[in-house]
């Protein structure tokens, strides 16, 4: 592969290799009638608190007892009985997920044991564009269900952080007709109007029309904290024959928002001499501006499947987001300890991205083994673009804030090094059942790209080449029926730009796990157990010989353990719970007074639980009940997030087509901190908020 490639071209030569297959097959849709495979959605998988089946770590249906791996499923049945509104709030049940370490600055942030992965959220299998963890948070009514894979696990997905990865699964047409409208209202403003609408078009119901929008108005417990989503996402299934599903697809995003700014730690985790802050105080100006981003995706899902049971996938798509933000970050708190300074910032965003995964499935019986192949190739093309310049602020008094303050903001961008990325990846991963219950899984992934930064402040270009093979092999036995332990190794990573003191370009980032663990999945019950060593090297860290240079001599470690649970019971009783144990450490550093601290933002120990009961003697009341336990995070060197516990709880009633439900969160109003950034700033958690929700089905 030279790395000239030109992945649009090929793009275009594999769309178009798919359809010619469908073409030459069409006598085996008339005479062979298998059974139908809806691409990335299935009404089994998106019920119930226990899946007993994941797609993700395989690219195909598996057994979650047969997955050698760490992957947890929240379904679109828990979402809504949690009342869960975005991304960050659906993982909360899920162990090893931090999804709050940056609070409420209102982007999808997600820690992934112990390691920041906001950068490693995949929508329906490809990547989203540019840098998604400061891109727009997903909208969770548009999916079905969220997939995590945690650890190293770049072999089917690439350029990944080596915590984990999210896979969003979008809503897709289905067969039958459904239909419901969503309406919302709860405390701080909250506001949300949605519909979802299924209509098949045909006898069969394989040609459908799938719509479902949301428009949003929320206000936050910070003073002059607001933030609108609206979200359009029609999908339509086309009837190419009995062995083909094909949807095209297109969504609309769009939010628009004042970033909640954070408190500094001193009054609030630190003492103040002028006395504690209170929470809902805005340290930004409402003056100085918002967020105002849109994104539009198209693109299509494609399954072909062959006579010999062989399966051909595609999924496409082209991805488009731009706007502008502007937030006010804190500085340095003065020494009166009421006179905060600040920064204004003008961003200027604008990414663009075509994405094209083809993969066979490819199972077949050999020498006593049944196997299950997936190879493909995985392409990538864009350009992603942050101009940004920074605006002198007034400082702020903490105690008697003034707002709507001049500010000047420079006519030149300090700013403006647009990067064009282009990278192609071939993978294979095999699938072997052999003997009485042992499942083998693994495989490799060769990945090659260049990425041109073109700085328009400095006039000065860069280009640079990474390759990468990354692989993970793991070993399942079912030692009896449900119950089965496993071991796997697995690697990532993510290329970086950038070049050192002597001009030498950075070389990827990478990462490694080990994991060992147990499962079971059986009479209505799910739960795991995991350990894992996970490791995180070529960290780019501050030259300390250098000023303005940085080096490639970080490595950092995290090593835990993991338990869930999930259970569906005969009495009406569902819950989920986890727990998990995450203890990281800096292993190496130019400052070696990091050596060895933890990382921050991440607790070692965190605990989860939820459940519903549907009351036997009324079956139309449903009761839910939760407990949410962060203990202590490092913050920095200067001091610790406090461990908190908050209560959840709700009520629902269900009727012959309309369902009614209402929910508390934070239920005792506990004062807790969700999370920090950088070393001044840190985040008040939510206080107690109520929300209802009725859904009329038709």
């Amino acid at each position: 592969m030279q790395a000239s490639f030109k992945p649009l071209a090929l793009a275009a030569a594999l769309a178009c290799a798919a359809p010619c297959a469908l073409a030459q097959s069409a006598a085996d849709d008339e005479a062979i009638d298998l059974q139908e495979v809806r691409i990335y959605a299935t009404s089994e998988k998106d019920i119930g608190f226990a899946p007993k089946e994941t797609e993700t770590a395989g690219k195909m249906p598996m057994r979650m007892v047969e997955t050698p791996m760490s992957i947890s499923v929240v379904t679109r049945e828990e979402m809504e009985s949690r009342q869960t509104g975005n991304l960050q709030e659906a993982l909360e049940t899920v162990a090893g997920v931090s999804p709050v370490n940056y609070g409420r600055r209102g982007f999808d942030d997600l820690f992934i044991r112990g390691f920041d992965s906001g950068e490693s959220t995949i929508i329906d299998g490809l990547a989203q564009s540019g840098n998604s963890s400061i891109g727009l948070r997903l909208q969770s009514y548009g999916y079905e269900r969220f997939e995590v894979l945690k650890g190293a696990s770049s072999l089917l997905y690439g350029r990944v952080q080596p915590g984990g990865m999210v896979n969003a699964i979008s809503k897709r047409p289905k067969r039958d007709a459904l239909g419901e409208v969503h309406l919302e209202a709860g405390s701080f403003g909250n506001r949300v109007a949605a519909f979802d609408i299924n209509r098949p078009l045909s006898a069969s119901g394989k040609t459908a029309l799938r719509i479902n929008a949301l428009a949003g108005n929320k206000k936050d417990p910070t003073d002059y904290v607001w933030r609108r989503d609206r979200w359009f996402a029609p999908s339509l299934s086309l009837d190419f024959g009995t062995n083909t599903d094909f949807v095209l697809f297109a969504t609309y995003n769009s939010g628009n928002w004042i970033r909640q700014q954070g408190l500094p730690p001193e009054g609030t985790v630190l003492p103040n001499r002028n006395g504690p802050l209170r929470h809902s105080l805005f340290t930004g100006d409402p003056g100085f501006g918002s967020y105002d981003l849109a994104q539009y995706t198209l693109g299509y899902n494609l399954q072909h499947r062959f006579a010999n049971d062989f399966t051909l996938r595609q999924n496409l798509r082209y991805e488009k987001e731009s706007g502008t933000g502007r937030f006010i970050s804190l500085q340095t708190l003065r020494a009166d300890q009421r006179t905060q300074t600040r920064r204004g910032t003008h961003q200027q965003m604008d990414d663009h991205q075509i994405a094209l995964d083809t993969s066979m499935l490819m199972p077949f019986e050999g020498a006593g083994m049944k196997h299950q192949v997936v190879a493909g190739l995985d392409m990538r093309q864009g350009t992603s673009s942050r101009a940004q310049h920074r605006c002198t602020v007034r400082p702020i008094d903490l105690y008697a804030p003034v707002y709507y303050q001049p500010y000047t903001c420079p006519d030149k961008w300090d700013s403006d090094a647009p990067t064009r990325l282009r990278t192609a990846a071939i993978y294979m991963q095999d699938q072997i059942k052999f003997g009485q219950g042992w499942t083998a899984l693994a495989g490799l992934r060769y990945e090659k790209s260049r990425q041109r930064q073109d700085d328009h402040v400095k006039n000065t270009s860069a280009t640079q080449h990474d390759s990468d093979v990354t692989g993970m092999a793991g070993i399942v036995y079912e030692f009896t029926p449900g119950w089965s332990v496993y071991a796997s190794y697995s690697q990532s990573f993510l290329p970086q730009m950038g070049q050192d003191y002597h001009g030498n370009a950075f070389k990827p980032e990478t990462g490694t796990q080990w994991e060992a663990g147990t499962k079971y999945a059986r009479d209505g019950w799910t739960a795991s157990a995991a350990v894992f060593d996970l490791r995180k090297r070529n960290i780019a860290a501050a030259d300390p010989v250098n000023d303005g240079y940085k080096v490639l001599v970080g490595e950092q470690r995290a090593r835990g353990l993991e338990l869930e649970a999930a259970a569906e019971l005969k009495n009406g009783l569902k819950f989920t719970g986890a727990y998990a144990y995450t203890k990281t450490e800096v292993t190496q550093s130019t400052n070696a007074r990091e050596i060895g601290q933890p990382l921050n933002y991440t607790p070692h120990h965190a605990l989860t639980v939820w459940s519903n009961w549907r009351l036997p003697q009324m079956p139309a009341l449903t009761l839910g009940a939760g407990v949410r336990y962060v203990g202590k995070q490092h913050g920095n060197s200067a001091f610790y997030l406090p461990a908190y516990t908050v209560v959840d709880a709700s009520v629902s009633y269900t009727h012959t087509n309309w369902r009614l439900t209402a929910g508390v969160k934070n239920l005792f109003n506990r004062s807790y901190y969700a999370g920090a950034v950088r070393t001044g700033v840190v985040s008040p958690g939510m206080p107690r908020n109520f929300n209802v929700t009725l859904k009329y089905f038709f």
